[in-house]
């Protein structure tokens, strides 16, 4: 089926359509148009709003991104900083904004030098990532005065993350029984720590450490005074010199007790100054087998500037106590601290046994039998002496040869003993006297008379009394006390 064809407008409605039409146009056509402008003197052109979607080409915008970073590596260089250090890096689009970031490194202590060094500090931004991390070292307790040293030595601080770089050190530190005020004072002298893995060498030092005896409750304060000792290879540098200090006669153990006392020795390089202080110890007359004893007594004399030190000592004590060369070597193994002696404290010293009376060649006699006397606290010495002359009575060639009474305590040693004595009116020697233990000494006393064999006691030093007596008392009051750092 087809469909029906549209029906067409009968003649007279087309006709009236034609009218309507016409008459339509010739209105149209008579109306003026708005555009047109009447005859007339020509008006200014007003500019046309432009469209609110409007947007500067990516060419502009990248040229003007190019003419402010220009401007802010200007800034840069007129700080001594070198942009070219910076490149790559998203940096504060103005230079009133890095100005603000300068100024803010500058309040924390960081000059223009600190700025030069390590120039990616002006990539943190200030909110971002300064403030939080300082507000992070203030909450455990690094001062305020020690931040402008902490960000010399570890600026990337600034940097660092503190859910996953800051705590877990600090937790770690707490876990090694370092004490939580401790914690800041580590930070402050190892700030390094803080960019330190966890599993890495912090863990194997302190393993290795605990291998060779030292005790697990002395790690903490093994960290606390020596923090260096996280960041060192085992292979390369605790090992090695555990291993030279063995060769030489050191007991492992013996080891561990002196990285527990003095862990700080660790950090005295093996090739550079402990192989070439222990040649030189045994150039200078030290024998052998008395190395492992100076070690123990003075750790220090494998880490200081040794073989200048022993020229200059053995040239003193030649000079001003007529001591050979090889009775210096005997002097060091009783007291390696005599090579810290200054000048100054050893002629003190030896003015005043002089002035008691001693010819020069007993001085000697009685420095190489017991060199602690050139280090004796002065007024102690005094006191000793005047109770010998004015109430023992004894003659002073007794005391060049035990030279050691000068070490004993008046009140609690001397006196005490000789009252005893006397009451029994024994007649012994100062070795037999004060030689001995108090237990030893009251075992004695319960007898009528002296053994020969007892009067025969040897007239040493006891050395081991002295170091058990040096080791009681804090570092700091032994060092002034003690002359050694006397240097005039």
């Amino acid at each position: 089926a087809h469909p029906a064809p549209p029906l067409l407008p009968s003649p007279s409605l087309r006709r009236l359509l034609c009218l309507r039409a016409s008459s339509s146009s010739a209105s149209t056509s008579s109306r003026p148009r708005p555009g047109r402008r009447s005859p007339g003197p020509a008006r200014p052109r007003q500019p046309q709003p432009s469209s609110l979607y409007a947007r500067p080409s990516l060419l502009t915008m990248e040229r003007d991104r190019a003419a402010r970073r220009a401007d802010v590596d200007a800034f840069l260089v007129s700080l001594g900083v070198d942009p070219g250090e910076l490149a790559g890096l998203e940096l504060p689009v103005t230079v009133d904004v890095m100005r603000e970031r300068v100024e803010f490194l500058r309040s924390l202590g960081l000059g223009p030098d600190d700025l030069a060094a390590y120039p990616l500090a002006l990539g943190c931004s200030v909110r971002k990532n300064m403030v939080p991390v300082l507000d992070y070292l203030g909450k455990i307790g690094v001062r305020r005065d020690e931040l402008p040293h902490l960000l010399r030595r570890y600026p990337q601080v600034l940097h660092a993350s503190i859910v996953v770089d800051l705590a877990p050190v600090v937790k770690y530190l707490q876990g090694m029984d370092v004490k939580p005020g401790d914690v800041p004072r580590v930070l402050e002298r190892y700030p390094e720590l803080l960019g330190f893995k966890l599993e890495g060498t912090m863990s194997t030092s302190v393993a290795y450490l605990v291998g060779i005896g030292v005790a697990r409750r002395q790690i903490g304060g093994v960290i606390t005074r020596f923090p260096e000792v996280l960041g060192m290879r085992v292979g390369k540098i605790i090992k090695p010199f555990v291993e030279h200090l063995q060769g030489i006669g050191l007991q492992r153990l013996a080891v561990a007790r002196m990285i527990e006392k003095k862990p700080y020795v660790l950090g005295f390089g093996l090739e550079e100054r402990v192989k070439p202080n222990i040649e030189a110890l045994l150039e200078f007359g030290v024998r052998k087998e008395a190395l492992p004893s100076i070690v123990i007594q003075y750790p220090d004399v494998l880490g200081v500037e040794l073989r200048d030190k022993l020229v200059e000592q053995q040239s003193l004590f030649e000079s001003s106590i007529l001591v050979s060369g090889d009775d210096f070597g005997r002097v060091v193994e009783r007291m390696p601290q005599a090579i810290s002696l200054g000048r100054a404290a050893v002629l003190k010293h030896v003015n005043f046994l002089t002035g008691c009376g001693f010819l020069l060649s007993q001085v000697s006699k009685m420095v190489v039998g017991c060199p602690q006397l050139l280090a004796l606290n002065m007024d102690i010495m005094k006191m000793n002496f005047e109770y010998f002359k004015n109430e023992m009575e004894r003659d002073l060639e007794e005391l060049v040869e035990f030279p050691a009474f000068f070490t004993y305590g008046l009140e609690s040693t001397i006196r005490y003993r000789h009252e005893i004595v006397a009451k029994k009116g024994f007649t012994c020697s100062l070795a037999w006297l004060l030689n001995c233990s108090d237990a030893k000494f009251d075992e004695r006393m319960k007898y009528d008379t002296i053994g020969v064999e007892e009067m025969e006691d040897d007239n040493s030093f006891d050395r081991d009394r002295f170091e058990e007596q040096v080791q009681d008392e804090d570092d700091d009051d032994m060092e002034e006390d003690s002359d050694y750092d006397d240097t005039d």
